[in-house]
């Protein structure tokens, strides 16, 4: 069935989760009316029943599926122009779902932050969906969108090639869900126990097509240093791993339209003199623990004392959290400018929330340049999911 003709604009899969809820509601208050035919989709009839009476209403659709299921997956996928799904971790829940939508000539949408499932992904599939005219976009949440259109939007401002651009985490309010723990560990214990995830997780440029895997770049930051071009201690940032590399595909699928010596990292900014060191030193030790190798005690520990899958912050955190970007610019001949991203909730859920649904939207409504494949944000969606992205979901993107 043509996208024309389908059923569903979007279907929400995952819904009942606590990032699908947020989702789900999002759309409720923003597109509940005739402009989006949308529904929500899972496993379990009675988490969606209570998701729909106490957040949403009775006209919004339920469809059951199974995430290891392919007949159910298919009977879902055909109905809709887009799927957007909050179902991780991915490498455990998310191929089968992949597949299913490339086969049913589906456009989708995630929030995976597993670089090495979606280096798996564009190997498997990124020829059929460009055949199939379909765009399988990862990656549409707090990671990696901010870091992604922030140096698409930069692009737009500076026509320049080449740009050396460092990217500091300057300020950020939030907490993490129980799903985004799992989806954590479940990259690092792939990490222990497979190599090649290992190499993949360790290359730069580890998500870059076969053949253009080489640059500037080095490794992401694993120890706190000084960075003397932004008077500044700086510490790991979390997202990194991930941000960068979509960056960098961005980048080459653009046929290089950043340069071939576009350099491009990411860290957390803490200030300067001994009190910025020692800032920069705290923030450094709950990566440390997430690291550790898998059934350690230092494992055990971070278990317990982490929140649970379904778990996430309440409504007034959410509402009460920001994230703040500052990236750093500088050209060829040593000019410097910067430039600031933020967003006006809790990054990874409130943020991340209105992000993934207008991700969802824009790739089911707008007329989008004809880029198919397995894709990045920025790449995918352009102008469109920018503009999206200040005048609906909240983010802010300026010279300073």
């Amino acid at each position: 069935m043509s996208l024309g003709k389908r059923e569903f604009d979007v279907i929400v899969w995952g819904a009942s989760g606590f990032t699908g809820r947020l989702v789900a509601e999002y759309l409720f208050k923003n597109y509940n009316n005739n402009e989006l035919n949308w529904a929500i989709a899972g496993r379990d009839i009675k988490k969606l029943n209570r998701l729909r009476d106490k957040y949403l209403s009775q006209n919004i659709p339920i469809i059951i599926a199974d995430s290891f299921d392919d007949v159910s997956l298919t009977k879902m996928t055909e109905r809709a122009k887009v799927i957007c799904t909050t179902v991780g971790p991915y490498a455990i829940y998310g191929s089968q779902l992949v597949k299913s939508c490339v086969k049913s000539k589906t456009h989708y949408c995630d929030l995976a932050g597993e670089a090495q499932w979606i280096r798996k992904m564009i190997d498997i599939y990124h020829k059929a969906a460009k055949v199939n005219q379909i765009r399988i976009v990862n990656s549409c949440g707090f990671d990696s969108v901010p870091s992604d259109l922030g140096v698409y939007y930069i692009y737009k401002i500076i026509s320049k090639k080449n740009l050396s651009i460092r990217m500091r985490v300057t300020g950020a309010k939030g907490t993490y869900s129980g799903g985004t723990y799992a989806s954590m560990k479940n990259v690092i214990k792939e990490a222990y126990k497979d190599k090649e995830v290992r190499e993949s997780l360790t290359n730069p440029y580890g998500l870059n097509p076969k053949g253009q895997q080489v640059g500037l770049d080095i490794r992401d930051l694993i120890s706190v240093k000084y960075d003397k071009k932004i008077n500044s201690w700086i510490s790991p940032f979390l997202m990194a791993g991930i941000n960068t590399r979509i960056v960098r595909r961005s980048n080459a699928l653009s046929n290089f339209s950043y340069g071939q010596k576009f350099q491009y990292d990411e860290a957390i900014m803490t200030g300067k003199g001994l009190k910025g060191r020692l800032n920069g030193i705290i923030l450094s030790i709950p990566l440390m623990f997430l690291i550790t190798k898998p059934g350690s005690f230092s494992d055990k520990i971070l278990n317990f004392i982490s929140p649970k899958p379904g778990q996430g912050p309440n409504k007034k955190e959410r509402e009460n959290g920001y994230f703040s970007f500052k990236f750093f610019v500088f050209d060829e001949q040593g000019d410097k400018s910067t430039f600031k991203v933020t967003g006006d909730r809790d990054p990874g859920y409130g943020s991340t929330s209105k992000m993934l649904a207008e991700s969802a939207v824009c790739l089911a409504k707008d007329k989008l340049d004809e880029k198919y494949g397995v894709l990045t944000p920025s790449y995918a969606m352009g102008d469109n999911i920018l503009d999206r992205l200040i005048s609906k979901a909240g983010l802010t993107f300026n010279k300073i």
